[in-house]
């Protein structure tokens, strides 16, 4: 019997989970923007994971598109593959766009106050993996969650701020955030932001509320909402601006509820919605699936 030898297949080095950068792209729509996108990739040898796309009109709308791509090396060919999309955007399209690596997770500082649920969820998803996040601090105005927060191995900083004038607490908060975070997230702190504050920090800030706004504003909402008879029990994760509470909606959720549930039953639905809410929103911000268009947002879930 003749034994006929192969030669063994050329080996491939296939990109591990970690060799892995996701491409958001966004501006005028036209024709050939995917097919430039995908042919700069395709020669650097980069595997296209997942792309979603959406365009408000093909006819010269807003178009906008999230890529994810592997290829081994990552780290050493993204310089390369950057200015290759630079030179390829720059001919006829009218497009911005942003790269970013994966594998170097988002750092977040969470701003709570007393209320703990949204803060406690957001660090137990983390511990548990589920939020591909660096906490790099937790910055409140009251002290009463100190110990919990440091039990998972998070530095808690407690900055007082009352009264009208808050900028000696906003002077301690960006001496604390400058460089060391991507973006913000307000677990409940029941705090306003001034708008010199907002445009120092630099980066994105996420804020939850619940979703009886504006009908039910200051203290209270869930007593009065009870007293109304609502059927609705709702929150929303956004973007936060100067003018509160109506920055670029990221998430919604509501559950029903009816005229037997208590005061005590209405908050207890709302924490769970705000839990949900902001868990999610959080999540696809950090993944990058979340593009600001002036003041609405294209979440690609």
């Amino acid at each position: 019997m003749t034994l006929t030898q192969h030669a063994p297949a050329p080996r491939v080095t296939q990109p591990s989970s970690g060799d892995q950068a996701v491409l958001i792209v966004h501006g005028r729509d036209r024709t050939g923007i995917v097919a430039a996108i995908s042919t700069v990739l395709g020669r650097h040898g980069a595997n296209i994971v997942s792309l979603d796309q959406y365009s408000d009109n093909p006819q010269g709308g807003a178009f906008f598109q999230r890529t994810v791509f592997g290829r081994a090396d990552l780290k050493a060919a993204l310089p390369e593959i950057e200015a290759d999309l630079r030179r390829e955007l720059a001919n006829g399209f009218e497009l911005e766009y942003t790269l970013r690596d994966l594998s170097a997770p988002k750092r977040v500082a969470i701003f709570a106050s007393k209320a703990d649920h949204c803060l406690l969820d957001l660090l137990w998803r983390h511990r548990r993996g589920e939020l591909p996040i660096n906490i790099s601090m937790v910055i409140s105005n009251h002290a009463d969650t100190a110990g919990e927060v440091r039990s998972f191995g998070i530095p808690f900083f407690h900055v007082p701020s009352s009264g009208p004038d808050k900028s000696a607490a906003e002077a301690q908060h960006l001496r604390l955030l400058t460089g060391n975070v991507d973006f913000i997230v307000l677990a409940r702190y029941m705090q306003i932001l001034s708008g010199d504050f907002i445009e120092r920090v630099g980066v994105p800030i996420i804020n939850i509320h619940h979703s009886f706004l504006p009908a039910f504003i200051g203290a209270g909402p869930y007593a009065k909402a009870k007293q109304r008879g609502v059927k609705l029990v709702g929150a929303t994760a956004h973007y936060v601006t100067e003018d509160l509470d109506e920055g670029p909606i990221i998430e919604q959720d509501v559950v029903r509820v009816n005229h037997a549930h208590t005061v005590a039953e209405l908050q207890r639905q709302g924490a769970d919605v705000e839990r949900a809410v902001l868990s999610r929103a959080v999540l696809w911000h950090a993944e990058d699936r979340v593009i600001r268009d002036g003041n609405h947002t294209i979440v690609f879930q």
